[in-house]
């Protein structure tokens, strides 16, 4: 439980993340002695970011991880850590300036109203809330920064997002026309009643109960005596709505079930290990809708993909402007401060793909980055407020199949871009 809640505090802080470059040589404040970096364009009692509050986050970060004891120094743990932690600092700070750069701002009883949910949904009583404090070593004053840190960050996705435009009527026509035949239209399907068993024996016997009375009466006491599929023992045995679509898999079932006159008891069928005996209740024609039909949910649709695509835009204007606004101490330099080297960014993005650039590399690479900028798409679903950019389809080296006869070379490749996808959405 405290765990749970140690990361609803903590989530607050990857609304907005970096990993945009910034060109080497721009200029920014110095360090002053005791501060590990400085943020230009916010007020000075939280511009600078000292020493002695980053020790104390590290602590609570520790302690919220549930480790006994800090990482060795120096070890992949430390770094992970000393990583987060100024991240979430630096973050922290840069949420505050850009609310008050668009005139948000959050107060006290929207806090407390937070804060209660919070509560609610991860404390069951008073005293477990009050543990939880004392094991995370957070004070009531900073949780309730955490709370107002993500408020601010709701507020300005809503208010970006709300300046995304509003989808024209030609938009929605032409999304209309082009997904027509699939998300507007319902395919021809059928109700059907079913009940399913591997004993042959059993669904016989249901058959010869059901050509004596098929109605839905009877339906329901044969299908809950003999039906051994809880889906089909329930209510009659109806399915309603199989399309051959869904039956695609069971050939032999598809072609009996698609093939049979309505109101007539058929079976048994063989599907797999079982036996199915059916009835065709009804047949449902398809079904197109029209544009006036579907046009509050295409609207919808397009305005959230548009307002996901505008704070997208935002995200990165957001994350170049802070970076070049951040000086940082020399021990915590990295992509994150204006004063971070350019080379070293361009070591740091090439280090996961070493072995793209070695000529004769001891593994073969899965994916190296494209030669030149290209668009990556975010696998359908994937964006989300904690991860604008969503979860993105990688470059892959130049298949083997380049050279293969036509139908192999295509085959090939939508099987890469298949595995691609499904690696990302399991990440």
């Amino acid at each position: 439980m405290q765990r749970l809640a140690l990361i609803v505090f903590a989530a607050i802080f990857v609304l907005l993340f970096v990993g945009f470059a910034i060109a080497q040589g721009l200029s920014g404040p110095s360090v002053p002695s005791g501060d590990i970096a400085v943020v230009s364009g916010v007020a000075d009692d939280i511009g600078n970011i000292s020493e002695a509050e980053y020790k104390v986050a590290v602590a609570q970060a520790i302690a919220g991880g549930g480790l006994k004891k800090a990482p060795k120094p120096g070890s992949k743990k430390a770094e992970e850590l000393k990583e987060k932690t100024f991240g979430e600092m630096l973050e922290a700070v840069w949420i505050q300036g850009e609310a008050e750069e668009l005139g948000l701002s959050v107060t006290d009883k929207q806090v407390e109203t937070e804060l209660a949910q919070i509560k609610k949904t991860n404390f069951p009583t008073p005293a477990a809330y009050e543990e939880f404090l004392e094991t995370s070593k957070l004070s009531e004053e900073e949780v309730n920064e955490k709370v107002k840190l993500q408020l601010l960050g709701t507020k300005i996705k809503e208010s970006v997002s709300a300046a995304a435009p509003v989808p024209s009527n030609s938009e929605i026509a032409e999304n209309y026309e082009e997904n027509k035949a699939t998300a507007y239209t319902t395919q021809p399907s059928r109700d059907v009643r079913v009940i399913i068993n591997e004993d042959k024996a059993e669904v016989e016997a249901a058959l010869k109960a059901l050509e004596a009375d098929d109605s839905p009466a009877n339906w329901k006491k044969v299908a809950k005596k003999y039906s051994s599929d809880p889906t089909t023992s329930s209510k009659g045995g109806l399915q309603p709505g199989l399309t051959e679509e869904l039956l695609a898999s069971a050939a032999p079932l598809k072609a009996a079930i698609f093939g049979a006159a309505t109101g007539e008891v058929s079976g048994p069928v063989k599907f797999q290990k079982n036996y199915v005996v059916f009835e065709v209740e009804k047949l449902n024609s398809e079904k197109v809708q029209t544009l006036g039909e579907a046009r509050a949910q295409i609207s919808a649709q397009l305005k959230e993909q548009g307002q996901t695509e505008f704070f997208e835009e935002f995200v990165a204007k957001f994350q170049n402007k802070w970076v070049a606004r951040t000086t940082c101490a020399s021990d915590f330099a990295d992509s994150r401060c204006a004063n971070y080297p350019s080379s070293a960014r361009i070591a740091n993005e090439r280090e996961p793909y070493k072995s793209c650039y070695e000529s004769n590399p001891k593994k073969a690479p899965t994916e190296c980055p494209a030669p030149v900028t290209q668009t990556r798409p975010a696998i359908p679903g994937s964006v989300t407020i904690l991860k604008p950019s969503g979860e993105q389809l990688v470059q892959r080296p130049q298949p083997e199949a380049a050279a293969k006869s036509g139908k192999e070379a295509v085959a090939e490749q939508l099987e890469s871009a298949a595995q691609g996808a499904t690696e990302a959405a399991g990440e």
